[in-house]
Order: structure tokens, then C-alpha cells, then sequence
């Protein structure tokens, strides 16, 4: 159906349903037809009209404001804060010009949202914004903070790339036989450079496009990237889509050099993996910067990607092509992870790339889930899926990581912590704040090295993805974890030479998680020839990393200082700690496939060490009875 098709629909839906309606225009917004009106009490209505005209023109339908009704921004937060009473604990504000709608942060939303108090509607009828109040974060992100600002600043840009895709997606499909394939462009038969396209006739969409967890080499610049000069997706703009599982560099390092190159589509993913990936991608520039290298794109070219950014909440269904659906799940791998799941055609396949996935509930996070509509083919990750990864429990996992703490400061040490700054980090801060606040081990300073405080903060500021329990503590009882005093903030260069050199007790959370750079080289190179001092290895060390090496039992390294070889002896006692891993291991993987609904025909493996992922597949066929095949990169598998 055309555009003036849809248009006339819509408008003759709503002149039988609501025949003072108002309507000033009616435009595509990507997938959504959205309807701008004049009527107030129209607009109050738009959630459940909306619902009711999806239903019957099968489209998605947002209800609007007419920006000529609305009040300038500047004019409509003086009212609001004048209507807000004093007792809500009002925070912030903003805008989200797009939707019509003023976010309003307090820290008792109940206050002004209340059945028998008259705010909303005094807001509404004042300003003709849409107040949806929320209770304000216990914690400031600069990064959510500045995404909001940027958006703004890129509305206009925004509404033509989002009116141009609409158009694009209500291009009739063509004709003649139909097909699906998934063709192998990194992460398979490996860890690192995820990269996966997902084609059919119509459409081309690749899912993930990160980069693979080694130390840069100017020599060889694409050493890490996925394999994105193939025929099937060059050029850039070819693609349809592009989508995020989770901001994690190995899966969403790399978005940006499709902008480099002439991609100018959209990038769906879930709202705070779109503010964690700009995270990391600019500190990625940053961190080569410093370390002399050239990146592979620059700070402009995350902001393209940002500006075309689509964000789905879980569960929420949105067309992304001409035959494709989208659907995000709780993957339980980090803070906004997804299984993305991919309704193809009207009812001819579907497919369930899981990313990388935790079958567990986490400190963090809730269990991922493995109830899907319709699936008729499977990628799972293999990360811990070999003969012997078991992980321990999380329990477990505590009380070892307590025992090599108190080990260490029996022996008058410090205890050093490669962490990612997203996801790790955030869990081995509850394990220790809940170690020491229950004697456990005794009261030390913890430092936060990295951008670790900053991606705490933007957990903070998107609490429904957080598990309930933690959730509730933060928003509810104020009982925020992460902001006990034991948590202390590295701000400066000095101040990190003054912790290494200190004789205190203390544990640093430092950031590369692999050792691949960061702050965490500093103190590694400091007390590494100290027997006294642990470091402590809570995550994954992909082939490859420094990480690995010295895991394995390297007993000395050489590394770059300024330009100069320098090696260094490790006589620091070097540990594991099992069981702080975002990724399910074997075990939690053969329950997800053996409860997953409804049961997959094929199940594609990847995302494993070399033959770990061949092996687990063979595992699969032999276990359940599913066609199961590991593909190599380069590899294409026709699956309709």
C-alpha cells in the first residue's frame, strides 16, 4: 500500500471512530504512520486509539500533538516546574520533541501521578506536552545526558531519514521465489568480530558488526574486523538494516566504519545499548589515540550512527525491511543484551540469533528469555561450551572471590581486577559491597579505574532492564549498592600513580577486562614483580589477549613502554574466579535448548573457540535430535 493509500485509510478510520478528530498530517516515522492532531483530549486517548487503529490497519500508529499546539520548550518547563509540587522531589526534565512528550524526573513520581491529584492533566492543558513521569536515577550519567541533547539537536535530520525510511520499507516486495540465508562474516568458529547477515530476496541485514579482542596493529588494520569487503554486502549501502545484540566492542565495535564507508540505513538495538555502545566506541578512539594508533573512524561517524538509531524496548515488534520483523528478548548477558528474534515474509521462516546469552539469574540481571512465537532456526553462542566449562554457582562464585581477597591482604597485598567496564564491573562491585558490608572481608577502599563509574551510572538511569530485586533496592528502599563509600572514583593520572605506590589494602577494578590497555596496565606493571599482590580474572581471555597469556601461566611479558621493549616478571599470584561470567556455560546452554518453545528444526552454532563450537553442535545433533552445523567464516548456509 502507498503512502496516500495509508494516509486515506488512517483518516477514514478515525473519522468513524473519533470524528473530531482534528488530524493536521499524517507521515511515515520508519515503521509507524504518525498522526498529528489539534485535539487535546484526542491526543490524552492515543494510547488505547492507537491500539485499536494498529489492530485494523495492521501498521504501527502513534498519535501525536500538532507541534502548533504545543509550547516552546523554554516556556513549557517554567510551567511544569511551577505545577510540580514541592513534595515530588522534582529533579530533571526533557523533552522528546519526536513523541510530543516532556519526561519529568522526581524522586516520588506517585506524588504527581496519583489517581485524585490534577498535575498531569494541568501539564497537558497548560503546555500541550504529554507528561510521562518517572522516578529520577539515583546516580548522573553525563553519557545518557548528552545523548539526549544530541538527539535534539538532530531532530529535523532525524524526521526526514525516518520519513525516507518509511517509504522504503512500503516498497512492495518483489516477486518470484522466496529464500532466507545466513552467511558467516565473523564470530564463527571464533570469539570476537561478530558479524552475521541474515538475507532473503528482498533484504539484506546484518546483525552485529564488532571487532575481534587483540591488540591493534597498524600494520594490519583490519586484522580484527570481520570480513566486511565481501561481495554480499558491498557496498555498504546495500544493506537494509543493521542491528545491535549489546554494546559489547566485539559485537558493536565496529558499527561506525559502515557510516565511514556509505551506509546511511538504520542500526536497530534496545535503548541503553545504544548510549553503552557510544560509550565504548569513543573511548575506543580515545584509548588508540593515546596508544598511537590510527582508529579505524572517527567520533563524527559514531554520531552518524546515532542519528540513525533505532531503539526497541523488549518484546516490542517493529517492520526493519520490506519482509523483515524484529523482535528484541532478554539475552541476561549485560545491561539492554538481546536475542534477536526475525519473523520473515508473512508466516515463511523465522530465525533466533541469541547473542551472547545467560541462562541464569544474575546479581544484574533477570534470565534470559527462550519462549519465543515461532523459530524455526537457532544461533547460539558457544563461548563456555566445552567438554569441561562449568561454571560455578553465583554463590559460589562470592564466597572464592572473598577467600583470595582475604588471602591477599593476609599477605599484606593488593588485589588487582581486569574488568569490562560493562557488565563485570558492575557485578563484582555488588559481590564486594556485600562482602564487606557482611564481614566478609574486612572494610577497604575499592578503587574504580576506567569508565566504570560512568557505565554504573547509566545502569542507574535504566533500571526496568535491572532484575527486580536490585531494582527495587535502587528505586524503592534507596539502598543504592553502587554508591557506598567504599567505591572511590580514579580521576587523574597522579591519582592512579598514588594508589599504585600506596601501602594500603585495597582492591583496584581497572579496565581493559582483557588486558589489552587501559588503566589496569598501570598497576599491572607496578605489582607484578610483588608476590604479595593477586590479580584476579572474573571474565572471559580470548585467544590472542594478553589476558590469556599470562592466565596460562606466562611468567613474564614484554611490553611497549613509549616506544621502548620493557619486561616485566610476574611473581604476583595470578587467579580465577569462576562464576562472574555474562555468558551461560555448557550446562545452562543444553537447558536453554532443551526448554526453549517451540523447538527449533536447525540450531547454528557460533561465537566458540576454534572446534568448541564444531563439538558442541555434534553434541546438539546427539542430545535433541536438531540439525545442528558450526559455520566457518565466509561460510553460507541457505535455510529456505
Amino acid at each position: 500500500m502507498s503512502f496516500r493509500d495509508y494516509l486515506s485509510e488512517a483518516r477514514a478510520i478515525f473519522d468513524k471512530l473519533y470524528p473530531e478528530h482534528e488530524i493536521t498530517e499524517v507521515d511515515y516515522e520508519g515503521p509507524t504512520i504518525v498522526v498529528y492532531t489539534k485535539n487535546l483530549e484526542l491526543f490524552s486517548k492515543r494510547e488505547d486509539l492507537a491500539k485499536q487503529i494498529a489492530q485494523e490497519m495492521r501498521r504501527r500508529i502513534a498519535i501525536r500533538p500538532d507541534p502548533s499546539i504545543m509550547l516552546p520548550e523554554e516556556e513549557a518547563e517554567k510551567i511544569i516546574k511551577e505545577i510540580i509540587p514541592e513534595s515530588a522531589g522534582f529533579k530533571d526534565l526533557y523533552f522528546e520533541s519526536d513523541t510530543g512528550e516532556v519526561v519529568i524526573e522526581a524522586e516520588e513520581p506517585s506524588i504527581i501521578t496519583s489517581r485524585d491529584s490534577e498535575y498531569i492533566m494541568s501539564i497537558k492543558e497548560q503546555t500541550k506536552w504529554s507528561p510521562r513521569v518517572v522516578r529520577a536515577p539515583p546516580m548522573h550519567s553525563r553519557t545518557v545526558k548528552e545523548m539526549r541533547e544530541f538527539l535534539r539537536e538532530v531532530k529535523q535530520e532525524r524526521k526526514v531519514f525516518l520519513h525516507n525510511l518509511g517509504e522504503k520499507l512500503n516498497v512492495p516486495t518483489m516477486p518470484g521465489e522466496t529464500w532466507v540465508r545466513v552467511t558467516a562474516l565473523g564470530g564463527h568458529r571464533e570469539v570476537g568480530r561478530s558479524a552475521t547477515l541474515i538475507s532473503t530476496n528482498n533484504s539484506k541485514v546484518l546483525v552485529d558488526c564488532g571487532m575481534m579482542n587483540i591488540n591493534e596493529d597498524d600494520n594490519q588494520p583490519w586484522a580484527s574486523a570481520p570480513y566486511l569487503y565481501v561481495p554480499e554486502i558491498q557496498p555498504f549501502s546495500s544493506l537494509d538494516a543493521v542491528i545491535l545484540t549489546h554494546a559489547h566492542l566485539d559485537h558493536s565495535g565496529l558499527l561506525p566504519i559502515l557510516y565511514k564507508y556509505g551506509y546511511e540505513g538504520p542500526v536497530y538495538m534496545t535503548p541503553p545499548t545504544r548510549d553503552l555502545a557510544a560509550l565504548l566506541q569513543n573511548d575506543y578512539i580515545k584509548v588508540a589515540h593515546i596508544e598511537g594508533h590510527k582508529g579505524p573512524y572517527e567520533s563524527k561517524h559514531v554520531r552518524e550512527a546515532l542519528k540513525r538509531s533505532i531503539v526497541l524496548r523488549y518484546n516490542e515488534t517493529t517492520d526493519i525491511t520490506r519482509d523483515m520483523r524484529l523482535t528484541f528478548y532478554n539475552a541476561g548477558h549485560i545491561l539492554g543484551s538481546s536475542s534477536v528474534h526475525l519473523h520473515i515474509g508473512e508466516g515463511l521462516y523465522n530465525i533466533v540469533l541469541s547473542g551472547d546469552v545467560k541462562f541464569e539469574k544474575t546479581w544484574l540481571f533477570n534470565q534470559a528469555n527462550n519462549k519465543f512465537p515461532r523459530a524455526e532456526a537457532f544461533m547460539t553462542e558457544s563461548t563456555y561450551a566445552g567438554r569441561d566449562d562449568y561454571h560455578h554457582p553465583r554463590a559460589e562464585a562470592s564466597n572464592n572471590f572473598a577467600d583470595i581477597v582475604n588471602r591477599t591482604f593476609e599477605r599484606g597485598g593488593s588485589v588487582l581486577v581486569p574488568v569490562f567496564a560493562v557488565g563485570r564491573s558492575q557485578e563484582v562491585m555488588l559481590v564486594v559491597e556485600e562482602a564487606i558490608r557482611t564481614g566478609k572481608i574486612p572494610e577497604c577502599s575499592v578503587y574504580l579505574d576506567g569508565m566504570i563509574m560512568e557505565a554504573t551510572a547509566i545502569h542507574a538511569a535504566y533500571p526496568e532492564y535491572l532484575n527486580k530485586n536490585l531494582r527495587e533496592s535502587i528505586m524503592i528502599k534507596r539502598e543504592n549498592p553502587f554508591l557506598s563509600k567504599i567505591f572511590k572514583k580514579v580521576e587523574s593520572r597522579q591519582q592512579r600513580q598514588d594508589i599504585c605506590d600506596s601501602n594500603e589494602k585495597k582492591i583496584v577494578l581497572a579496565t581493559s577486562g582483557m588486558m589489552n590497555g587501559g588503566p589496569v596496565m598501570e598497576y599491572f606493571k607496578t605489582w607484578a614483580p610483588s608476590p604479595e599482590n593477586s590479580l584476579v580474572f572474573v571474565g572471559y581471555q580470548a585467544e590472542g589477549t594478553l589476558g590469556r597469556r599470562i592466565q596460562r601461566g606466562s611468567s613474564e611479558i614484554t611490553l611497549s613502554d613509549g616506544g621502548k621493549a620493557t619486561r616485566y616478571e610476574i611473581r604476583m599470584a595470578v587467579e580465577t574466579s569462576e562464576g562472574f561470567s555474562g555468558h551461560s556455560d555448557k550446562r545452562q546452554l543444553l537447558a536453554y535448548i532443551a526448554t526453549m518453545q517451540p523447538k527449533p528444526q536447525k540450531i547454528l552454532v557460533n561465537h566458540g573457540d576454534g572446534e568448541k563450537a564444531a563439538e558442541f553442535a555434534r553434541l546438539i545433533r546427539s542430545k535433541f535430535g536438531i540439525d545442528a552445523v558450526a559455520l566457518r567464516n565466509l561460510e553460507t548456509l541457505r535455510l529456505y
